[in-house]
């Protein structure tokens, strides 16, 4: 004789919750022997005689803690949740962050989402400068520009500095039409994007106007002192060993500053070391300097993202 019982939960959430083609669904069906079926509104479970409705909603409960903490839902974590069960019968509860890093313009708090990125949160608490090193799609810069933010609405300095070096044109962009402005925004896009995200228009404009947040090219940083201040180098491994010891000197008191990159995508010229690589080896063990290294695993885009980069990975070694 068949069960079946209704689980209570938003279309947002469950869309949330489901993963790639439903796969934590399925992947909750064949743990608890259960058929779970999303056309109507929330959830409907059905059990055979082996099937444990209990124990999809108590995996289900916990999966709704997290997806409205801003974690991200994926069948690795029901794998997590599932392990405890397997010895002791009972689910590991989320464990709930104590307070977002942020608020963005729609009102949605931004968490650390991975242990990587948990790690960069408590560096930059503890430590003025911070290499964060790793695969593109694991939030780095995300992540960076929104601990700036963060750190510039509670007044904590005056000013956020994104830097990315313009590698294709040579750091002199003369070449290209319009005014400065109009030269360098493809380069900056990627800081503008997450700039739009966290703030709305408005605001983000005042900000911009009063020179309390400025995009630019890191051709532009030197002779500069910058105090007070919350700065990222983006794409750090573009710079070269020169670029990169000018930008570190740039640091003023009471400043900051974040230097994300990826070793395995370096655009320099042949023959050309990266500024990146080459400032983490030198400056590793440093007191007040954090080096935080995000692999494979912390990639947050589509699943099949991270098998690509672990199998380039994979051929490397």
């Amino acid at each position: 004789m068949s069960e079946v019982q209704r689980y209570s939960i938003s279309d947002d959430l469950k869309r949330t919750i489901s993963g790639e083609n439903e796969t934590v669904f399925r992947l909750l069906e064949s743990r608890f022997s259960v058929e779970i079926q999303t056309r109507l509104p929330g959830l409907t479970i059905i059990a055979g005689e082996d099937g444990d409705i209990s124990g999809v909603f108590a995996v289900l409960d916990q999966l709704k803690i997290a997806a409205r903490n801003g974690r991200p839902i994926t069948a690795k974590k029901v794998e997590r949740l599932l392990e405890p069960l397997e010895l002791t019968g009972v689910v590991q509860g989320e464990e709930i962050p104590s307070s977002p890093i942020f608020r963005n313009r729609l009102g949605v708090s931004v968490f650390a989402k991975t242990p990587a990125q948990a790690e960069l949160v408590k560096a930059v608490e503890k430590n003025d400068v911070i290499f964060a090193k790793g695969p593109a799609g694991t939030g780095k810069t995300f992540l960076a520009v929104t601990l700036a933010v963060a750190s510039l609405e509670r007044h904590e300095v005056e000013r956020i500095c994104l830097v990315r070096p313009a590698v294709e044109a040579g750091e002199s962009l003369g070449y290209l039409p319009g005014d400065l402005k109009e030269k360098i925004a493809p380069y900056l896009r990627p800081i503008q994007d997450s700039l739009s995200e966290l703030l709305p228009a408005e605001k983000l404009r005042r900000y911009e106007e009063a020179g309390a947040i400025e995009v630019a090219p890191l051709a532009y940083m030197r002779g500069r002192t910058l105090k007070r201040a919350f700065i990222i180098l983006d794409e750090a491994q573009n710079t070269t060993p020169e670029q990169m010891k000018m930008f570190l000197t740039r640091l003023g008191p009471y400043s900051k500053a974040i230097i994300t990159g990826d070793a395995t995508q370096v655009d320099l010229g042949k023959g050309q070391k990266s500024g990146f690589v080459h400032a983490m080896q030198i400056l590793n063990g440093i007191p007040g300097i954090a080096q935080i290294n995000f692999t494979a695993t912390d990639v947050l885009r589509h699943h099949l993202v991270k098998d690509i980069l672990m199998a380039y990975e994979q051929k490397d070694k």
